[in-house]
């Protein structure tokens, strides 16, 4: 029999400690493709608090494994974060890791180191309290998240790192249980014109001219995306408009607009490349469509080119595994659990999207503040995240 309330109390005992791992890494600026400070200090705390295997894989992911069982679940936090913006619209210093009325103040607080702090003193619980001996538990610090989200699990799966059986995404949640979010494209559009001398533009054909009525058709195309009454209404917006010409007193002969395209249930890369196709084709404009590519290094220099199509995923909440983190949620708080969605991508995109392995989503800190001026963490959210990944192999089947 589970005793939950001596997860609760051990998890309570280790607050302080998670406090102190946080504020290390938030210390630690960690951009995409920048992150092997940080990976070596998650690798550094893994062992010292006497995880069974740690390892850094030929990505940059750290992983480390508590137990030897067969069944295979895997907690995922991504290490790498955005950047700090204007530093003079902070008030604090977003590296300082500045802990005050039980919250932990910094960059990555939220997004997600929180996540990282509660997986490791998970581990070290499940060890002490002998709660894992069927489940060999896999906790992932994984890279590019922020620049590309999935590329990690898409890295993990593809080359047989690790093939868990269930995912639990630590990303912030607000200590409530997500099931899904809606997927994302990133798209450029270029149209092309003849360039001339600017005192004379109608020996031209001027190419932002010709992008005008693109961008304003896009605009009314959002007002028309499909609904969903769980995950919401997909989005497109323009997000960067660029242009060529051979100088400023020249019209320009290319323009291209960049595209953020959020995709709700039923929305597909298909159907969201033929709408803009339609576009084009309304306004009597020859254009090129393109769907991104992402190839930036690793840290450790591994190039792994994907295409910027990121899977909308969802799981109903019938679903075993969602009922199986609802009763971990009752067993531990002795209450009902908000089941609810991302409005943000996350990692689920590879796991869930791509590959199909039961996912699901439980972290510490509110979304409200990822990517925020004032990316914050309560230590109490520490607290309770680590006794939930602690508590979670015991209500697996």
């Amino acid at each position: 029999m589970i005793d939950f309330r001596k997860i609760q109390d051990l998890s309570k005992r280790y607050e302080m400690d998670m406090v102190r791992f946080l504020r290390d890494m938030i210390r630690i600026p960690s951009p995409s493709s920048q992150e092997k400070r940080v990976v070596d200090r998650v690798a550094e705390e893994m062992k010292k608090v006497g995880f069974d295997e740690v390892q850094i894989d030929p990505f940059g992911n750290v992983i480390g494994r508590i137990g030897y069982g067969k069944r295979i679940i895997a907690y995922d936090a991504h290490v790498d974060t955005v950047g700090i913006g204007n530093p003079d619209t902070w008030d604090f210093d977003p590296y300082e890791g500045k802990y005050e009325n039980g919250i932990v103040y910094g960059r990555g607080a939220s997004d997600q180191e929180g996540g990282m702090a509660a997986m490791v003193y998970a581990g070290k619980m499940m060890k002490e309290l002998g709660l894992n001996k069927d489940c060999s538990c896999y906790f992932v610090g994984s890279i590019m998240e922020e620049d590309c989200d999935g590329l990690c699990w898409q890295y993990i799966l593809r080359e047989g790192i690790l093939r868990p059986e269930v995912v639990i995404i630590t990303e912030p949640t607000n200590l409530n249980i997500y099931r899904g979010h809606r997927g994302r494209m990133e798209i450029q559009i270029t149209v092309d014109g003849r360039s001339c001398h600017a005192s004379a533009p109608e020996r031209g054909d001027n190419a932002i001219y010709k992008m005008m009525p693109i961008v304003a058709e896009i605009e009314k195309l959002n007002e028309r995306l499909r609904h969903d009454d769980f995950l919401g209404k997909g989005t497109i917006a323009v997000t960067e408009i660029s242009s060529v010409s051979p100088s400023f007193n020249a019209i320009a002969d290319r323009c291209t607009i960049s595209l953020d395209r959020r995709l709700t249930a039923g929305e597909t890369k298909a159907s969201s490349v033929e709408e803009l196709q339609r576009v084009l084709d309304t306004q009597g404009v020859a254009g090129k469509i393109e769907v991104l590519q992402y190839k930036t290094p690793t840290y450790r220099g591994v190039e792994y080119p994907v295409e910027k199509y990121f899977p909308t995923w969802v799981f109903p909440e019938e679903h075993p595994i969602i009922q199986q983190a609802a009763a971990t949620y009752r067993s531990l708080f002795n209450r009902e659990p908000l089941i609810d969605k991302w409005t943000f991508s996350t990692n689920g995109i590879a796991t869930a999207g791509i590959f199909s392995i039961p996912t699901f989503g439980f972290g510490p800190a509110n979304e409200i503040y990822a990517h925020s001026n004032q990316d914050q963490c309560p230590s109490e959210h520490l607290v309770k995240a680590a006794a939930f990944y602690c508590a979670f192999p015991s209500h697996y089947r």
